[in-house]
């Protein structure tokens, strides 16, 4: 299986801890590929960000097996595969800012669009 540096990272994870990880001590905690392994993670971080990585270390959630209604089927969840990414100093990728001023710019642009309507 052939993945590209955009099929590696899935995405932040968006919980406490993770906020004061990257606040604190630089660095990410990311959602990544079941098979992806740390060289590859290394290796899409610095194309895509333009950052330099120091470390990378892996945490795997295997999926359970849960029975699930009146029937009992069995239903398995996925494996999670995350991973924590120590920044080199000088680096810093801040992704809780980000979402935050997105939030931010687009507050600020819905009354623009009120007052031009109630000029009308």
């Amino acid at each position: 299986m052939d993945l590209t540096i955009y099929d590696i990272i899935k995405g932040p994870v968006l919980s406490e801890q993770a906020y004061r990880l990257n606040k604190f001590f630089d660095k990410l905690v990311l959602r990544v590929h079941p098979a992806a392994n740390k060289p590859l993670i290394k290796e899409a971080l610095e194309k895509l960000f333009n950052i330099k990585v120091d470390a990378v270390r892996i945490v795997v959630r295997k999926g359970k097996a849960r029975r699930s209604g009146r029937m009992k089927r069995v239903v398995h969840s996925p494996l999670q595969k995350k991973a924590i990414v120590t920044l080199k100093e000088g680096y810093t990728l801040d992704l809780f800012d980000q979402a935050g001023m997105a939030k931010a710019e687009k507050k600020e642009a819905a009354p623009e669009v009120e007052t031009k309507e109630a000029a009308k």
